[in-house]
């Protein structure tokens, strides 16, 4: 096989590629062990979550939950010093999903997990088994959450292995009905700890 080739140079010789895409930067990384709750605040423990970035994606990785047949769930604070995860929001969701022995299969709009104007935590995953080799992962955008004009949009794409033997494909979107700056998120898991998994929280310039 040949060597792959920059400008006459090999890549093992580059340090720098100009015009590379350097517009995600890592902020943090959460990994997480037996715990109830991960958070990123703005200003606490290196975390940046404000007017520094325009949009900020958090990576869920190979996530497992204690308990079996739980929700992982997410929620926005606009007061890091109360920690009150409790914003108002409006979401829909949607899912494909297929069994593992092939038997079922659909795309379905679930109403049940759409939120209407409600302060509760909002589903990431639905119904997730907490098997050893059971994990979720998942991608969440929050768009300008420093804005104190707009509300605040969010996108998640999920994918995770279902307590019934599904494998699940869910898109959920919608708007945290606020205009205070967004400052912190948390997930939790419906019942029981978070037992495993990484968590990363990047910030995206617009530029």
């Amino acid at each position: 096989m040949g060597l792959v080739k920059y400008n006459n140079l090999s890549i093992s010789s580059i340090s720098d590629v100009s015009g590379s895409d350097e517009s995600m930067i890592l902020i943090k990384t959460v990994t997480a062990s037996s715990d109830g709750t991960i958070e990123f605040v703005n200003g606490a423990s290196d975390v940046v979550l404000d007017s520094t970035y325009p949009i900020y994606m958090v990576k869920v990785i190979n996530v497992n939950i204690a308990t079996d047949n739980q929700d992982l769930v997410v929620n926005f604070s606009d007061d890091t010093s109360s920690h009150a995860y409790n914003l108002t929001k409006t979401d829909t969701y949607f899912a494909g999903l297929h069994t593992e022995d092939g038997t079922d299969s659909g795309l379905q709009y679930e109403t049940g997990e759409d939120i209407a104007q409600g302060t509760g935590f909002t589903v990431v995953t639905k119904e997730q088994a907490n098997d050893a080799d059971a994990g979720a992962c998942s991608t969440i955008w929050l768009f300008n959450p420093s804005s104190t004009t707009f509300v605040k949009h969010y996108m998640m794409r999920s994918n995770w292995f279902q307590h019934n033997n599904y494998a699940q494909d869910a898109f959920k979107a919608g708007y945290i009905n606020t205009t205070a700056a967004v400052t912190a998120v948390q997930f939790k898991s419906t019942s029981g700890n978070i037992d495993s998994g990484t968590f990363k929280l990047y910030g995206i310039k617009d530029s």
